[in-house]
């Protein structure tokens, strides 16, 4: 990697680790850095899959006494994802970059897109007088999962959206809940991606180091900025790489 491929990753992973501590969706922001220095599209989402795990594991501490509380109801969601998970990195081990590389831009799009319309639909659901069976609760779960352990852009807003049906109206219930499957997945999926060999390690490491700076000092300044604009941001991104994963493609 040149100098200037480590200032673009070291400033990519800055941004993404504050942009998921105050709005989410920082995936956008590492794949799109990744594939920009030339890493291979497979190769860039296994790798920013583990640039994003310490995140989730430290939200996932943040909600441990939620955990406690929701005890052995999360069990059959954390069965369905492991094995949701391992299905989704697996079909995206079986590909070549060529066909990867064909799926990315609608990958883009419908993320970004399901990143956009996320807070209307958390609206909606606090809305609704609707409750879903949990075994439908359990099987979107899966599929969920399966999309996560393949592409994991989104998936948080994707299970935000399920879990809302069955887990009531307290958010931090809900939250605390995706966070702990956000951590299943990503395990399953870093296992399977270490074992194919997928994973750019040099990038990885700086990545993953500015990750954890965005996300400990970069809150106080992202906190700044409406989230609005932070969102919009993100979308942004999302848009402009859609674009050119479409045009270059």
């Amino acid at each position: 990697m040149s100098l200037l491929d480590i200032l673009l990753l070291v400033l990519a992973g800055f941004v993404s680790g504050a942009i998921n501590a105050v709005a989410g969706g920082g995936t956008f922001i590492a794949f799109g850095a990744l594939t920009l220095v030339g890493v291979p599209p497979i190769t860039a989402n296994a790798t920013s899959s583990i640039t994003q795990f310490p995140g989730y594991v430290t939200s996932t501490l943040a909600y441990r006494s939620e955990l406690r509380k929701i005890g052995r109801a999360a069990l059959p969601y954390l069965v369905v994802s492991v094995f949701g998970g391992l299905i989704g990195a697996l079909v995206l081990l079986a590909l070549d970059n060529p066909q990867f590389r064909a799926m990315v831009p609608w990958l883009l799009i419908g993320a970004t897109a399901l990143f956009a319309a996320g807070p209307r639909m958390t609206r909606a659901l606090k809305a609704r007088d609707l409750h879903a069976p949990r075994p439908l609760a359990w099987t979107i779960q899966f599929v969920v999962a399966i999309y996560g352990g393949f592409f994991g852009a989104g998936m948080g807003i994707m299970m935000l959206a399920s879990l809302g049906l069955t887990e009531g109206d307290d958010f931090h219930r809900i939250n605390a809940i995706k966070t702990l499957l956000s951590v299943v997945i990503a395990i399953i999926a870093i296992a399977v991606f270490v074992q194919g060999g997928i994973v750019d390690w040099s990038a990885g490491s700086v990545m993953l180091v500015a990750v954890a700076l965005g996300g400990y000092l970069g809150v106080a300044a992202a906190r700044k900025f409406p989230q609005t604009y932070v969102r919009g941001f993100v979308i942004a991104v999302g848009l402009v790489l859609t674009v050119y994963y479409f045009v270059t493609g």
